[in-house]
């Protein structure tokens, strides 16, 4: 099998990430789905514009002074409804969020893999190229970035060198909510 052309690569890339997009999308459970297309429709200006425009009609209808008003200022009906529906939209829409933030957090580890794996590619080939130098009496330099290079990285080393650092900074200052 030859290996494809490097003008196909990208498309290939982005043909496996849409395929893995689908798999995702398609092995979500029927409660999953439609917190899915719940957080969907509630988090668009349609949803929006046609709710804000219906509270508004019911508004009208319950101040207008020529028909009975089935729920009068304060509107106690309307605000029920609207923590009825707060009630069941914030749970469903944190399973959503749940739920992405998990695929989110699997791309991520795969982020990472691949990283670390092509992060060990260029310490190798680092590596192979100056040994191969050498055997054919090439002089590579010794610049103290290449040897740099060429040493393992240790990803444990690193991470606690990084908590470190967010440590060792001061706390941002709270900013009042006025």
């Amino acid at each position: 099998m030859t290996p494809p052309a490097p003008a196909d690569l990208p498309q290939q890339n982005i043909d496996l990430i849409a395929r893995m997009e689908r798999e995702s999308s398609r092995i979500r459970t029927p409660g999953q789905r439609i917190a899915d297309a719940i957080a969907s429709g509630v988090g668009s200006w349609p949803f929006i514009l046609i709710q804000s425009g219906l509270y508004a009609v019911y508004i009208v209808l319950n101040v207008v002074g020529y028909m009975r008003h089935w729920d009068p200022y304060p509107f106690v009906l309307l605000n029920l409804f609207l923590s009825f529906q707060a009630a069941y939209t914030g749970p469903i829409l944190m399973m959503s969020q749940n739920r992405q933030s998990r695929l989110a957090e699997r791309r991520n580890h795969l982020d990472l893999q691949i990283n670390m794996m092509a992060e060990r590619e260029s310490t190798e080939t680092l590596r192979l190229l100056r040994q191969l130098c050498q055997k054919h009496g090439i002089d590579p330099g010794d610049s103290d970035e290449c040897s740099l290079l060429e040493q393992k990285i240790e990803p444990e080393k690193m991470l606690r060198q990084i908590e470190q650092a967010e440590q060792a900074q001061p706390p941002e200052p709270r900013r009042s909510q006025s």
